[in-house]
């Protein structure tokens, strides 16, 4: 029987960097060839970086693409890594348009090519617009063993591509993905590939793309599956990773090319079965992260690349002594390292004690750099020259400590982080120009009962590891507030969060209407009043800063409304 070892890259590439990312397809190349592999297998269009949105249909870009790959080609062999047949993707552009497609490098040439048939256009994904669909499938025989390929969304589909290389009696089936990370996708992953593995009779290798990109995280979770479901290797989740697993599969079958429903099936000859060698153990089955752990890594790998991508070296952010700022704070030292996390307490006549000093107190947990700026001069000049009162005597409170920010960040290179969350940023709840200021939002995407709930995981983990726990328990137990008038709590402008979050959840990222959610059991009071702030508020969300998506339907990417909007539910 012919054996056959395949490799599953799991890498981080950057949208844009061509070179870059031809650099990383060879060094894991590299690194596949030495662990004995004939076949290594990347993530969706890894020589681009994903998604590429309007780029896809610049030409000169999808012509740089085309010209990467070729020469990508060339390098592997000159490094004598040619020898390792590579599935790597990349845009192609023909004379109908562009294509998402794969290419398979063997012996210094590209000689297989396949383009993406189904296109997304849910959700974060615009593919039609960007995109045109392929026709044909590529089999490819590699040591003896017929290898057919779907991308991403082409696994999605019943009766797709994979039940069509089933019907060509491929031996194997290898799905280069970049999947976008949400909560408990990866619960979803592993049912689908194994559906997938039976309809195409032969096993299945989903290689998934990690790392972040703007507002998207990819968290990998790349799998391994045979004919009969069964999960043979699972990578672990927001790291790279290679994955080496050995198949011992019948001989394939011979070389054909023809119709076969939709599709056209081309074949494609690269290497005849080789002499056997010894197996390697198998490979390991990496446990998802349980819901705190996932959102927090997503979290950090979404700031992380955000940050490092962009050329920033440093961030800044307010720190108030509250839930939000903390939580920003915290996830900031483990994306950066403390040396890269500046944070500024901000105190006006306001603010109580126990906030400036739990806003110290996180700094010397944390070991992050702390300074103090008042702001009280700055106000008062604004509220006599402008005899201002009421909520233009707050909101002045939050664009001073706005404007002191980007000071900082002009003058030190800093990227200031929005520290809002999804439960704010959905009622309006926030100061445009003030404490919505910045370059990126990390808890955007993170409603307020899930902000108080990383807290404790955060500190838990700490625990567990011997460390002292980042966040101060008072940020954590004390009742949120702006502070920006004597005694305000954020219970006098909005029902309790626990309440609040449920309903947003279902309105917000269920799409569900009035009615529905007084079957839910709402009042009709609390859902007009709740319904009333998200619709007015959308020109403000428009205006925030982008922020990891972590959720099913996020603001921004996912949930697009008019501004302009005579719609009201109810």
């Amino acid at each position: 029987m012919p054996q056959l070892r395949i490799a599953l890259a799991q890498v981080n590439a950057t949208v844009g960097d061509l070179s870059g990312n031809a650099s990383l397809v060879v060094d894991w190349t590299r690194k596949a060839r030495e662990g004995g592999a004939h076949l290594v297998v990347f993530p969706e269009m890894v020589l681009t970086g994903y998604p590429v949105e309007d780029l896809a249909i610049r030409t000169s870009f999808a012509r740089a693409s085309a010209e990467a790959l070729e020469e990508l080609a060339r390098t592997l062999d000159d490094a004598g890594l040619g020898s390792v047949a590579a599935v790597v993707g990349y845009l192609e552009h023909d004379s109908v348009g562009p294509r998402n497609a794969v290419g398979v490098l063997h012996g210094g040439r590209v000689v297989a090519r396949q383009s993406k048939h189904h296109l997304p256009n849910y959700g974060v994904f615009d593919e039609r617009r960007h995109f045109k669909p392929g026709a044909s499938l590529d089999i490819v025989r590699i040591n003896g063993v017929e290898v057919g390929m779907a991308i991403c969304e082409d696994l999605w589909q019943d009766h797709g591509p994979t039940s069509a290389l089933g019907d060509a009696g491929v031996d194997l089936v290898v799905s280069p993905n970049a999947s976008p990370y949400e909560r408990n996708k990866d619960d979803q992953r592993l049912p689908l590939v194994a559906r997938r593995a039976a309809e195409a009779g032969a096993p299945l290798v989903y290689c998934n793309l990690v790392g972040g990109q703007d507002e998207l995280v990819f968290d990998g979770d790349s799998l391994v599956v045979a004919e009969d479901g069964q999960l043979i290797g699972r990578a672990p989740q927001f790291v790279e990773h290679l994955m080496l697993v050995d198949f011992d599969l019948p001989e394939g079958s011979e070389y054909e090319q023809g119709q076969i429903g939709d599709f056209y099936m081309r074949r494609v000859f690269v290497s005849d079965a080789v002499a056997a060698y010894e197996p390697l153990p198998a490979p390991r089955v990496f446990e998802p992260l349980s819901d705190e752990a996932e959102v927090w890594h997503a979290l950090v790998t979404g700031l992380r690349d955000y940050v490092h991508k962009n050329g920033f070296r440093s961030v800044v952010l307010g720190l108030s002594g509250g839930i939000d700022s903390a939580v920003v704070a915290a996830l900031a030292v483990d994306a950066l390292g403390a040396d890269s996390v500046y944070c500024v307490s901000m105190p006006s006549s306001y603010s109580s004690e126990h906030s400036k000093s739990d806003a110290s107190d996180l700094a010397q947990r944390t070991g992050l750099h702390f300074s103090t700026e008042p702001i009280g001069d700055m106000v008062s000049t604004y509220v006599s020259q402008l005899s201002l009162t009421g909520l233009a005597e707050e909101n002045i409170q939050a664009r001073c400590r706005g404007m002191l920010l980007m000071g900082l960040s002009n003058q030190h290179g800093h990227l200031v982080l929005a520290t809002g969350n999804k439960s704010e940023l959905a009622v309006g709840y926030s100061t445009i120009y003030g404490d919505a200021v910045g370059g990126y939002a990390p808890i955007k995407d993170v409603f307020k009962t899930l902000v108080f709930g990383l807290a404790r995981w955060r500190n838990t983990e700490a625990e567990k590891r011997g460390e002292v726990p980042p966040i101060p328990e008072n940020s954590i137990t004390k009742p949120p507030s702006a502070e920006l008038r004597p005694g305000q709590v954020d219970s006098d402008s909005l029902p309790d969060y626990d309440l609040l979050d449920s309903l947003l959840t279902q309105y917000v990222d269920g799409d569900r209407g009035y009615d529905d959610l007084i079957s839910a059991g709402f009042s009709s009071e609390l859902v007009d009043r709740v319904l009333r702030m998200v619709d007015k508020a959308e020109y403000k969300r428009r205006q925030y800063p982008p922020g990891t998506k972590i959720s099913v339907k996020a603001f921004g990417r996912d949930r697009r409304l008019p501004i302009t909007n005579g719609w009201r539910e109810g």
